[in-house]
């Protein structure tokens, strides 16, 4: 039989078929999914938030800010730390929390204080890689629960077969449907959480690049005075 002739066979049998055997009603399934679909949901939901915050506030302009780096190196390599100390007053970004921490303790020794400052934004980007670990988690367990979904599901279709016997077939649609269902949800949240968990890690390589090169600026512009002051100390 040639492939033009099959592809017809196929299309006669599914024109055949019940219209309610033909459509995919997504919702019902879902509706009927068990207990797993609605942890499989909670955890979409989670996913989707951790997703939208860090779209908003895992940017370069948020954790390093450009222009607040080069107006701090102008004011640190000039010694003019009172308004440094008043320009990063405010700032709520990780390079603002630095640069204030050395305004503070920039009698420090040069090399003590580059040591302190490496640690702290160490810190920082631990702390803003560690918000969007709750994408990694949704990712390892969102699979897991589209299996014990499908375990669950397989159970009961095999407990229809044990009371009922193969004799209809239909018998077993709800079990196995209820399977697959599971499956497909656990592995179409987990999916898109891994993608972005990558992403932002990916995101957070080049920001701590970044940030790393502006702190090196400001370090390198220390003033005469202050050196004059460290060494003194």
């Amino acid at each position: 039989m040639s492939r033009l002739s099959r592809f017809g066979l196929l299309c006669l049998t599914l024109s055949t078929l019940p219209a309610h055997a033909q459509d995919l009603h997504l919702g019902a399934e879902l509706a009927h999914g068990g207990v797993g679909i609605v942890a499989i949901g909670l955890l979409s939901v989670l996913a989707l938030a951790v997703t939208l915050e860090r779209l908003v506030n895992l940017r370069l302009a948020k954790v390093a800010p450009p222009a607040l780096a080069e107006e701090a190196e102008n004011l640190w390599r000039t010694g003019r730390f009172d308004q440094l100390r008043a320009r990063v007053a405010d700032g709520d970004s990780s390079l603002a929390r630095i640069l204030g921490w050395m305004v503070e303790q920039r009698h420090l020794p040069a090399e003590k204080l580059a040591v302190r400052v490496a640690e702290m934004a160490g810190v920082e980007l631990r702390l803003q890689q560690h918000k969007a670990y709750a994408l990694n988690v949704v990712a390892t367990v969102a699979p897991i629960v589209g299996l014990l979904g499908t375990v669950v599901g397989m159970i009961e279709s095999f407990h229809v077969i044990a009371f009922n016997g193969m004799g209809d077939p239909t018998l077993l649609a709800g079990g196995i449907s209820k399977a697959l269902v599971n499956t497909a949800a656990g592995l179409s949240v987990a999916l898109p959480s891994l993608a972005m968990h990558h992403v932002f890690r990916n995101r957070m390589v080049g920001i701590g690049i970044a940030l790393e090169r502006q702190l090196n600026r400001v370090l390198d512009g220390m003033p005469a005075r202050t050196l004059e002051v460290v060494h003194a100390h």
